[in-house]
């Protein structure tokens, strides 16, 4: 992971959130690598957290705003929640009404340090993948306006809500607009303070167009008089990590070139089967490329791979899962057992979302700092296997 391209994110969002008048929080559910902490705490406003054990994490290594939200809690993570929390987002009304007499009573709610809030379902899909929408028919994620007709909201003070995915200010345009018909009312009504927009956006893309999102904070601080949260999770890690991999075997099956890795697309890269997404591949190689990942080593450099060519190889991992595949590849020569092939933009949705799977090993979490020197902050062994179901 580079730690210099780390801190030019987190500058982008600290650029980002001055002009537009904001706070942004960085999603830990994307990113929650606590060592890195320390190198973006001074540019970001907090944390967001899906739950009671990130939320712990964001206080304990973050140390600033802990923004919480579920879709539901028990008790217990109400009762040590309500002690540092600075907002606590509720899904649904049942799950309000069943802990709002307890969190109501709470020194730091009659102080004014904890404020409570409902996620909202625009009902507007902006998305390209239903697995990753929440606005779709029948979502679990938010509440749609018509249920909050006529119904006693004493006691929040925010709205959230959260519908993008590695998407374009132009979507939260939509976004808003559609927010506006449903829930404008509650949000130009003296009760309502802020409103969270959610995760979502790729602020840190070149291509993103930061200027529109920050016209439209500026608009929605105006027309609202609300005080306006991001949580934007790959924004603050996307392109600082790569994950480098060693080929074990080459072989051919109907046909198809294949390459057995030592790293797994389910195990270490689930979004690749999930999403699904393709990454970035290049191989480690004693020709010069322009074209190199976000993690450069010394001495080292890449050869791109593309979607097909004549060495084209299938890449797959070590496990016995049949669909353990990161797809199709082309190289600028034949692959060998031996050759180091490296994964960019593995450093979001990657660590956080690994398993154990068929005891696949994980690889270490090394630091690149600015000034070339590398940093292994984590080691895997076979006790982290042994002990997580013990």
């Amino acid at each position: 992971m580079s730690i210099a391209a780390l801190k030019r994110n987190s500058a982008i969002l600290r650029e980002t959130a001055a002009a537009a008048g904001c706070r942004i929080v960085l999603a830990l559910k994307g990113f929650s690598c606590w060592k890195a902490f320390p190198y973006i705490r001074e540019d970001l406003d907090g944390c967001c957290a899906s739950g009671l054990w990130e939320a712990l994490l964001a206080r304990d290594y973050f140390g600033k705003k802990v923004v919480t939200y579920s879709p539901a809690y028990v008790e217990e993570d109400i009762r040590q929640l309500c002690e540092f929390t600075h907002h606590l987002d509720f899904n649904s009304l049942s799950q309000w009404f069943r802990f709002r007499d307890m969190v109501m009573a709470h020194p730091r709610f009659k102080s004014g340090e904890l404020h409570c809030g409902l996620r909202v379902n625009p009902e507007c899909s902006t998305g390209h993948t239903p697995l990753y929408d929440p606005c779709v028919p029948g979502s679990r994620l938010g509440i749609t306006a018509d249920k909050l007709e006529g119904v006693d909201l004493t006691g929040l003070s925010g709205l959230h809500f959260h519908t993008l995915c590695e998407q374009n200010s132009d979507d939260l345009e939509k976004t808003l607009t559609a927010l506006d018909e449903r829930f404008g009312h509650l949000l130009r009504s003296e009760q309502f303070t802020y409103l969270n927009m959610g995760g979502g956006h790729w602020i840190t893309k070149p291509f993103y167009d930061r200027e529109r999102l920050i016209r439209l904070v500026r608009e929605t601080r105006e027309k609202y008089g609300v005080e306006v949260w991001l949580e934007p999770g790959e924004a603050g890690a996307i392109h600082t990590g790569v994950l480098r991999a060693e080929v074990l075997d080459v072989f051919e099956s109907a046909g198809h070139k294949l390459a057995i890795l030592d790293i797994s697309a389910t195990a270490h890269m689930p979004d690749v089967l999930e999403m699904p997404y393709r990454p970035d591949v290049f191989l480690v190689d004693g020709a010069t490329s322009d074209a190199k990942p976000a993690v450069v080593f010394e001495g080292e450099s890449y050869q791109p791979a593309l979607e097909d060519g004549e060495h084209l190889y299938r890449l797959g991992g070590p496990t016995c899962l049949a669909g353990d595949v990161t797809g199709d590849f082309a190289f600028p020569r034949p692959l060998k057992a031996g050759d180091i092939l490296v994964f960019d933009d593995m450093a979001h949705y990657t660590m956080v979302k690994t398993t154990t799977f068929n005891g696949v090993p994980h690889p270490s979490i090394v630091f690149q700092h600015e000034d070339g020197r590398l940093e292994t902050v984590r080691e895997f062994g076979y006790e982290d296997f042994r002990d997580r179901l013990s």
